[in-house]
């Protein structure tokens, strides 16, 4: 007989996870990817887990079962699944006629989304208006961290270096493209065009003249209205996952390198070399000298200060003649087969389900509201 999870923790003997992924955004089938993974690993014996998808139009749907799969092959949430909402900390299943039943009193959240609308800030924003204790950082690393111009600033602040870049905000294409256009000359060809807030390579081009440069930020603006455009230089990518302990001390992995095969079809680490064909590779531990390693974890740690984030997140470099520029920090990266977070911590000593195990404990010990 399955274990009632409306039953206090203390009378069962395990908390409640609620297990939160899909979403809205166009990382959509990355946040399903990382959920199975996640859902295979999590110790039961510890823990009641309740999962939940968010599905593409973002209606909160009871998961059960194997996911659905979209024209492209790629995993998403069954939209047919029975609607729940969140109430505080008491998750309930909701009927046509307006009614509802209490499914799970949550313990502790697990947000598993990435991109706009799960793992910028909005999602967080909702379990602290509930003080109910989830995985990872709070509302303002969640949201600076996701907008990259933003995040900028900070890392400027904190004396990290960057590549030059320039930000497109939302009108200014528009309104007066020429300008556009002799700030991006300024960087020197090629560039790279992106969303500000998106994740996963999605929406980026690699622009080697200025003819190219108006269909990439078109491209760009289809995923974000705020394009970012940076110079583009021959550097080896290099990333770094970072743990917070309960006590709020960090840990930092063994840095990874990814190789991407320029000879299947991908001028840099795009969606479909990360997550479709595999034919990037992850290098780990990345081949690079030991007084390097020390000095990109030092980086990776300073990063992730710099934007205030908590209990989670992979610190991406650009390594060019010996120098680490901070590319970007994910607040939620990815826990997929091809995903650099766990296999990067594998590496270091600890396994998927510790990993797992290790954030939900740092949830469990960070107190709500302000801190």
């Amino acid at each position: 007989m399955p274990t009632d999870p409306t039953v206090s923790p203390a009378t069962r003997g395990r908390l409640c996870v609620l297990l939160v992924f899909g979403g809205r955004s166009s990382e959509h089938a990355v946040s399903c990817m990382t959920a199975r993974e996640v859902l295979a690993v999590i110790d039961r014996d510890r823990y009641d887990v309740v999962a939940v998808g968010i599905t593409r139009d973002g209606r909160w749907v009871l998961h059960e079962g194997d996911l659905a799969i979209d024209a492209e092959g790629l995993p998403e949430v069954d939209p047919d699944g029975t609607p729940v909402a969140l109430a505080g900390d008491r998750l309930l299943a909701l009927d046509v006629e307006g009614g509802s039943r209490q499914l799970a009193a949550v313990d502790v959240a697990f947000p598993l989304l990435h991109g706009p609308w799960g793992e910028d800030g909005t999602l967080q924003g909702l379990f602290e208006m509930a003080d109910l204790r989830y995985v990872g950082s709070g509302v303002l690393a969640s949201a600076v961290a996701m907008d990259k111009a933003v995040a900028k600033q900070l890392f400027a602040a904190a004396g990290l270096p960057q590549l030059p870049y320039a930000v497109v905000a939302a009108d200014e294409w528009s309104r007066d493209a020429a300008a556009v256009r002799e700030t991006v000359a300024s960087l020197h060809y090629p560039v790279f065009v992106k969303p500000a807030r998106a994740g996963s390579s999605m929406g980026g081009t690699l622009v080697a003249d200025e003819h190219a440069l108006a269909a990439a930020i078109e491209v760009a603006q289809e995923h974000d209205p705020k394009v970012i455009v940076e110079a583009a230089v021959e550097a080896r990518e290099v990333e770094c996952g970072v743990l917070q302990n309960p006590d709020g001390s960090l840990r930092v992995s063994t840095p990874g390198e990814i190789a991407v095969d320029h000879g299947a079809g991908h001028d840099f680490y795009d969606f479909s070399a990360k997550y479709v064909d595999g034919t990037s590779k992850n290098l780990i531990p990345a081949p690079i000298e030991e007084v390097l390693v020390d000095r990109v974890r030092d980086k990776a740690a300073r990063a992730f200060t710099a934007l205030g984030c908590e209990g989670i997140a992979r610190v991406d470099f650009f390594l060019v003649d010996g120098t680490f520029f901070i590319n970007e920090v994910n607040t939620m990266p990815g826990f997929t087969p091809y995903s650099m977070y766990p296999q990067v911590w594998e590496a270091t000593g600890l396994g998927y389900a510790e990993l797992v195990e290790c954030l939900i404990a740092h949830a469990l010990a960070r107190p709500t509201g302000l801190r």
